[in-house]
Parts: C-alpha cells; sequence; structure tokens
C-alpha cells in the first residue's frame, strides 16, 4: 500500500472510530512504544525517553478528564480512573529519571487491559 493510501485510510479509521476505540488504539500505541524500548536494549536511548513521554502525555490526558467536573462518568469510575493514572504517571516519571527495563512491564500490562477492557476483549 502507498504512504498516500496508508495516510487516507487512517484518516478515515480515525473519523469513523468511537471514542473508546481511539483510547484503546492509542493505549496500544504506547504500550508497543514502551516494548520497543525495551526491545532496543538502550534505557538511554532516545526511543525509550519517546516512549516514556508518549505514556506520560497519554495518561495526563486521561488524569485530566478523569477530573474534569463536566465529565459524564460516575464519580467512582472517574475516581479508579484517577487513581490509575496517578500511578502511572508516577511510575513514568521515575522511569524517566532511572530508566530500568524491568519495570516497563507493570506499564506495559495495564495500557494493553485497559486497551483489552476498552475493545470489549477479556
Amino acid at each position: 500500500m502507498s504512504n498516500s493510501a496508508a495516510s487516507a485510510y487512517a484518516r478515515v479509521a480515525t473519523t469513523t472510530a468511537s471514542p473508546r476505540d481511539i483510547e484503546a488504539q492509542t493505549l496500544l500505541k504506547a504500550a508497543n512504544k514502551l516494548q520497543d524500548a525495551i526491545n532496543s536494549a538502550d534505557p538511554f536511548s532516545e526511543q525509550t525517553t519517546q516512549a516514556l513521554m508518549f505514556n506520560r502525555k497519554l495518561w495526563t490526558i486521561f488524569l485530566s478528564e478523569a477530573m474534569r467536573d463536566s465529565n459524564p462518568q460516575p464519580i467512582d469510575v472517574r475516581q479508579k480512573i484517577a487513581n490509575i493514572s496517578v500511578f502511572v504517571l508516577s511510575q513514568t516519571a521515575a522511569l524517566q529519571m532511572s530508566p530500568q527495563f524491568d519495570h516497563f512491564r507493570p506499564l506495559i500490562e495495564i495500557n494493553r487491559n485497559i486497551a483489552a477492557g476498552l475493545s470489549g476483549r477479556p
């Protein structure tokens, strides 16, 4: 498939996907970036830095949305999202200061498990 065809397909997929699907896809993208960083075998590489930054930005958005007063989700759901977000953000920040690949696994699993739940997969 040509680059322009792939870009067109991605644009259409994004405009027709539900917000849950977009969130799931983005969580999987973050998990894959973290996994790719582990596979690079250099905890101080630019790839590792970018993967952690992407994960941090994503979870900052989730936390912000969970705290938004106009969020339609029940308060208990919002609180659970906020709690997970705070955990992920603190772990990501710690890894940005001292990247240790064995500590990436929980973040990858959280991202993949939540993505599966959003997608309706067990």
